[in-house]
């Protein structure tokens, strides 16, 4: 054992398994559910757009009141918030699974998002605590390693229980899983309520931010549909940065007692290592959305066919995301940090130029393997640097906030991403509008990715020489 590195307490490698299987179900629901949209929208008689929103219903509840789940978890206790976030989301879960129409199953899936909003922050804050400082790294790399295998096997599990049972079995399978790490949590992670002067709930704070951030997410959300001169995407947008300000001047005066307190997004390691995640986040989601388009649009790939296509991306990411805890830990923040940019910046480049309308999916993998080494290199680093900038008590809405930028910066990445790849295919017809869009979209995304790279580079993770063993 490296000097300075402090052995595991007995029960904890137990207790981080516990945790990954409880991201791998919240993790999962974001994309197992995608393929089977098509046989919920026959089973239940309606069209693609109420369908859809099986999926949005999950993520719009998840990302908007995340924040809310880790104020609330460092308040209350963590424990107490994972317990009730887990009762939620496996009841919810089960309700989904007997849905007998569409308005019951989105009903299921915005409760949900409610669930998996009070686990998630919950999650990490525990994670983060049962480890020594010296492990770290490991938290960030076995929370974002499992997020990235739920995401990673959702499709083909979403496909193959779709296919041989029912999609209703989706949502039951999340019961067991639940169950276990409920379980292992309550019988290893004995985390004392924390002791916090003021308990009051910034009710202000969260409806103006709540507000705020669904009206963002719906302009972009349906900008592609609408356009940017649309009224109504014009009037999200503004009441969107109305929320936004009012929330930031809320917070001004709340003191202890905010939904978001100044120290933490006073910190400038905290805000840097957000604003590389927002900026970093619109080329990931961007494409999350557009290769698998490519591979069943162009290449005439099956649903699972693109799921399966994507692994060399999401796979190389879990297993990237798991490595980068004791890399971490061993050479600290900053050369992972930078390595992941540098990746995530390439990676969009070398998909622009092999992406052909005569393109062969072997032309594809260099480009996708490199962008899921970069995302899983640099969300989990970036994540750990920002959450471990913050004083302990505050780390459960630390990492709420983390992921607050992440949907963000996924939501508005897409929305230009869709904007520039529908106009720049204007012209042209099939296979070649779809190429002549996504070269000239995915190049701009290379850009933004750049920008992220120099504020990882100049302000995330302190300095790039080697960290020195902490003394024993």
């Amino acid at each position: 054992m490296e000097a300075g590195k402090q052995p595991l307490e007995r029960g904890t490698g137990l207790a981080l398994f516990a945790m990954a299987s409880a991201v791998l179900v919240i993790a999962n629901d974001f994309s197992a559910i995608n393929v089977a949209i098509p046989q919920i929208e026959k089973d239940f008689d309606t069209d693609v757009t109420t369908a859809q929103w099986v999926v949005n219903a999950y993520a719009l509840t998840f990302g908007v009141l995340i924040v809310t789940g880790g104020r609330l978890a460092d308040l209350f206790g963590r424990r107490r918030a994972f317990f009730l976030g887990a009762a939620i989301f496996a009841s919810m879960s089960l309700a989904g699974g007997v849905a007998q129409t569409e308005a019951w199953l989105i009903a299921a899936r915005v409760l949900m998002g409610i669930g998996g909003a009070l686990m998630w922050p919950a999650i990490l804050g525990m994670t983060y605590a049962i480890l020594p400082a010296s492990r770290a790294g490991l938290a960030g790399g076995v929370i974002l390693g499992a997020a990235g295998l739920g995401n990673a096997i959702g499709p083909l599990l979403g496909g193959t229980l779709t296919d041989l049972l029912s999609w209703r079995w989706i949502f039951f399978l999340n019961l067991p899983v639940t169950a276990f790490a409920c379980f292992i949590t309550y019988r290893q992670i004995h985390q004392p309520r924390p002791e916090v002067a003021d308990r009051r709930i910034d009710y202000r704070g969260i409806v103006t931010l709540t507000v705020g951030l669904v009206a963002l997410l719906l302009a972009f959300d349906q900008v592609t549909d609408l356009g940017w001169g649309d009224p109504r995407i014009i009037g999200l947008l503004v009441l969107s940065v109305l929320s936004i300000v009012a929330f930031a001047v809320t917070e001004r005066g709340a003191g202890e007692s905010a939904l978001v307190p100044n120290d933490v997004m006073g910190d400038r390691d905290f805000s840097a290592a957000c604003a590389a995640i927002l900026m970093m986040s619109a080329v990931f989601f961007a494409t999350l959305l557009y290769m698998p388009q490519f591979m069943l649009k162009v290449m005439d790939f099956s649903p699972i066919g693109a799921g399966a296509g994507m692994l060399p991306m999401m796979a190389t990411f879990a297993v990237v995301s798991f490595v980068s805890g004791p890399l971490y830990d061993r050479f600290g923040p900053k050369l992972l940090i930078s390595m992941g940019a540098a990746c995530i910046t390439a990676g969009p480049l070398l998909l622009s130029f092999a992406v052909e309308p005569d393109s062969s999916y072997g032309s594809l993998i260099p480009g996708l393997a490199v962008t899921g080494l970069g995302i899983g290199l640099f969300y989990p680093a970036a994540t750990t640097a920002g959450v471990t900038a913050v004083k302990e008590s505050r780390r459960s809405l630390a990492g709420a906030i983390v992921y607050m930028f992440q949907v963000a910066g996924g939501a508005i990445g897409l929305g230009l991403t869709t904007t520039i790849f529908t106009e720049s295919g204007e012209g042209a017809s099939g296979a070649e509008a779809f190429v002549d869009g996504f070269d000239t979209a995915f190049r701009v995304d290379a850009l933004i990715a750049l920008g992220g790279f120099v504020i990882a580079v100049l302000f995330v993770g302190g300095s790039l020489r080697r960290r020195r063993p902490a003394a024993a």
